[in-house]
């Protein structure tokens, strides 16, 4: 008799068979690297499929209507994604994905005890076999719970054997952008309210954590590719530069991770907006950086960017003040008011303002003095 453990146990042996008779992973050949990933990620899949079995079994015997009785109440939990996350360390939503993957694909019964395919049998015979694993199980079930609402359960089954088919040997990414492409296939006509709910779902937050400015977006795909295109062809540009003149094994040579030059594409951009004569659509913003006069002078201090907590050496002010294009103005303690304009340096002009403290202003001006 056949037993769900089956695939799991060959896919052990092909485990231990790949291993040889190293003594850890550091002694292994390249050759015998590739084979134990490999082996290890099969070994994944089937347990898998094993767990979501279980994970099906464990929300059977812990439905709420079982009180006290509850399975998951009696080992002391709320539920069954609370038990399982905390006996594999995984997180809760991940625990309750298994488990609806488990009930999509557990073989069934009805009111007289009748024994009924899974509601998903393509999805069961992949996801057991290790074919693929519970993620990728997990998007495509709720795939097809979509489509059979949208199209009718006959399409959505011959969806669910396209799938079972394909998905072996993509990443989750991979499943995704196919589940994606294919929903726009099957249901043409839901992509344009699709499109606006996810515009309306975008959103940029700005916060600060430990010195640093965190910028979180979500873009709709028409603006977000805007912005993924400038960012990328500012990196290729970088990379093309390091190609053709720039020697990697200088002292000074450009040691920056693609996500290190991604955050200057961005700040560049920005830079770019706030230089640009046409600055209508930003309403006037300016940059204000706030430092004492007298320590921009002997070079010592620091200074403070309005909207920010974070504080930036003396330095940085200067390097600051004198970018090309921009207009700053410096109010100094005893009065004065020190003009400092792009690279041009400073000037010195008597207010009649007096000034109780040495706070100062310098706001980048775009490319209008004022």
């Amino acid at each position: 008799m056949s037993s769900t453990l089956d695939p799991l146990l060959e896919a052990t042996q092909l485990l231990v068979d790949a291993w040889g008779d190293a003594s850890s992973g550091a002694g292994l050949s390249r050759a015998r690297l590739v084979a134990v990933n490999e082996a290890i990620g099969r070994v994944k899949r089937t347990a898998d499929g094993v767990h979501a079995e279980v994970a099906a079994r464990l929300a059977e015997e812990s439905r709420p209507e079982l009180g006290p009785q509850s399975l998951a109440r009696q080992q002391g939990f709320r539920n069954t994604a609370q038990l399982i996350a905390t006996t594999t360390g995984a997180s809760t939503g991940d625990a309750a994905r298994l488990v609806k993957v488990g009930e999509a694909t557990a073989p069934r019964a009805n009111l007289v005890g009748e024994h009924l395919p899974a509601k998903f049998p393509a999805v069961r015979e992949a996801l057991v076999a290790g074919r693929i694993g519970a993620a990728a199980a997990g998007v495509i079930v709720s795939f097809l719970d979509r489509m059979i609402v949208k199209v009718g359960r006959g399409v959505a089954g011959e969806a669910e054997k396209f799938l079972t088919e394909k998905a072996p040997g993509l990443s989750h990414d991979e499943v995704r952008r196919m589940l994606t492409r294919l929903e726009a296939h099957l249901d043409p006509d839901g992509v344009a309210p699709r499109e606006e709910e996810l515009r309306a779902r975008a959103s940029v937050t700005l916060f600060e954590r430990e010195g640093m400015l965190h910028v979180n977006a979500v873009l709709d795909p028409v603006r977000g590719a805007a912005v993924k295109t400038a960012i990328g062809g500012f990196v290729s540009a970088e990379f093309a530069a390091k190609r053709d003149g720039r020697d990697p094994n200088t002292p000074d040579a450009d040691r920056r991770t693609v996500p290190q030059i991604q955050a200057d594409a961005l700040v560049h951009l920005a830079e770019h907006a706030l230089t640009c004569e046409g600055k209508g659509t930003l309403n006037g913003a300016t940059v204000i950086v706030r430092v004492n006069a007298t320590d921009l002078e002997a070079g010592t201090g620091f200074g403070l960017i309005d909207g920010l907590d974070q504080p930036v050496s003396i330095d940085t002010v200067r390097r600051m003040a004198g970018g090309g294009g921009v207009s700053r103005w410096v109010c100094g303690e005893d009065g004065e008011i020190l003009h400092w304009g792009g690279i041009g340096g400073c000037s010195v002009a008597r207010s009649a303002s007096p000034w109780s403290n040495a706070t100062a202003d310098a706001r980048s001006a775009g490319s209008h003095p004022q």
